[in-house]
């Protein structure tokens, strides 16, 4: 068994694409209807095309209490690795990406965090060489 693709809720699929794709970078690897919404997948350039991100409607109530609660609490949904998170968060600064956590050293990481636009926190990290 393995991780094949995860989904996140996004409040805004259009908007998502957007910023995953132009902002982040990521590859949209398929784009098509699903019911009322879409099946979107994008995937690092620098890692395996083969492990996915949905970018997932939050249209269903739990899905958008979710997502609301933990954007709330200032929980991150998920975490993305950079092996230079310094120039990272440069980059993603120069391109209007709202930090609300600077690069912070956090045990074995040093990790921020983000917003996506899209109604999620993003933890980004990079391990610490020991």
């Amino acid at each position: 068994m393995r991780i094949k693709l995860v989904s996140i809720f996004v409040d805004d699929q259009d908007k998502a694409v957007r910023f995953y794709t132009e902002v982040l970078s990521f590859i949209k690897k398929r784009d098509f209807p699903i019911g009322g919404a879409r099946w979107i997948e994008v995937v690092s350039p620098e890692g395996p095309d083969d492990l996915m991100l949905i970018l997932e409607p939050n249209s269903h109530p739990a899905a958008s209490a979710y997502q609301a609660a933990l954007l709330k609490d200032g929980i991150p949904c998920t975490a993305f690795e950079s092996t230079d998170i310094h120039a990272e968060v440069k980059r993603l600064k120069d391109k209007g990406v709202t930090f609300t956590i600077e690069p912070t050293p956090a045990g074995e990481v040093i990790m921020a965090v983000f917003s996506d636009t899209c109604g999620n926190l993003i933890q980004m990290y990079q391990m610490i060489k020991t």
